[in-house]
């Protein structure tokens, strides 16, 4: 082949790119209007701070976190007393801490549970260091980053989505660290999903980022909420407009557009056969970004794991069900001690 043929190929592919950007963008406009949204100071937000929210300094990084009353038991004489056991849970793409709500009010009974906004999301908002990637090496770092500044030895670890793959990673990489790790519809194995959030989809084209860091019609936060959940019903307004309001934390949008560009290399996936702590996996029958053949590739990979499929909830199970969902984590809690 010519070098003059080569370029007209590669001319060809980015012209086909430019227009499908264009005519997504262009659809999103007409569809929704297309409003102009400035970003949120984190001082607009503090009203999504939890009673028992705090932040956490990682190299200049705020990170917004919130702790269950047992993480600070202690004795009448200031010694700590035999602590509960330590559960992280780690959101996914979106979304924030919050996501977990219904199992906290179950499982901080019980147990020491630290949630986090994620850099780039929620509270916590862009890495302090511009340049920084947000790989899932980073996020890593991040997770054990915050477990050592609340001195968080050892941990049950559970996440959703891009979060669930961080979990499964900072299983490989800190084996000493977890004990048991808990998968909700994750990322890791690849896939082809039947619906993706309009928003994600923008966010993959680098032409699109001036749009995409100013426009957010609350229309399309809703529609994307809703590819989620099996049953849209019980998507709330309430719900919504606090991904809305998150989304636009002063600049986790410009950051959402960096990290849809990352994803897991090969050789991370291969390992995922490697985790040996007990391991439970959930996921929604009706899940349209991350199929449930993905289930059964866990299940499959991790020799010591279980898996429950509810049949009626989405991709975020855990959120669209918590009554149901965590009773299964709470038994196999108790079971795997």
């Amino acid at each position: 082949m010519s070098t003059q043929s080569v370029v007209n190929k590669e001319s060809h592919s980015t012209v086909k790119m430019l227009t499908k950007a264009g005519m997504l963008a262009a659809s999103v406009a007409l569809v929704t209007g297309c409003v102009w949204k400035p970003d949120l100071a984190p001082t607009q937000l503090q009203h999504w701070e939890l009673p028992t929210s705090s932040y956490v300094d990682l190299e200049g990084l705020k990170v917004h976190v919130a702790q269950s009353d047992l993480c600070q038991a202690q004795d009448k004489t200031g010694k700590e007393n035999s602590k509960p056991e330590n559960i992280v849970l780690i959101h996914g793409t979106s979304a924030s801490l919050h996501t977990w709500n219904g199992w906290v009010s179950e499982l901080d009974k019980d147990y020491c549970v630290v949630r986090m906004d994620l850099p780039a999301f929620g509270l916590t908002g862009p890495y302090a260091n511009s340049s920084k990637r947000y790989t899932m090496g980073n996020y890593v770092d991040t997770v054990i980053g915050v477990m050592d500044q609340m001195k968080i030895g050892e941990a049950t670890i559970a996440g959703n989505s891009l979060g669930g793959g961080i979990a499964w990673l900072t299983t490989l990489r800190h084996p000493d660290r977890i004990n048991r790790l808990i998968l909700v519809d994750a990322s890791g194995f690849p896939f082809t999903p039947k619906h993706i959030p309009v928003g994600f989809k923008l966010a993959q084209y680098p032409i699109l980022d001036p749009l995409v860091s100013k426009v957010l019609p609350k229309s399309l936060v809703r529609k994307s909420v809703e590819s989620v959940y099996a049953d849209d019903s019980k998507v709330s307004d309430e719900l919504v407009n606090r991904y809305y309001e998150l989304t636009r934390r002063e600049g986790n949008r410009r950051a959402l557009t960096q990290r849809m560009r990352e994803s897991f290399a090969g050789n991370e996936v291969a390992q995922i056969g490697n985790i040996k702590q007990p391991t439970l996996i959930l996921w929604g029958a009706k899940d349209d970004l991350i199929p449930i053949d993905n289930a059964y590739k866990f299940k499959e990979a991790i020799p010591n794991s279980q898996l429950v499929i509810f049949d009626n909830l989405g991709h975020v199970p855990h959120e669209e069900d918590p009554k149901a969902t965590v009773a299964v984590v709470k038994q196999f809690l108790q079971q795997s001690k």
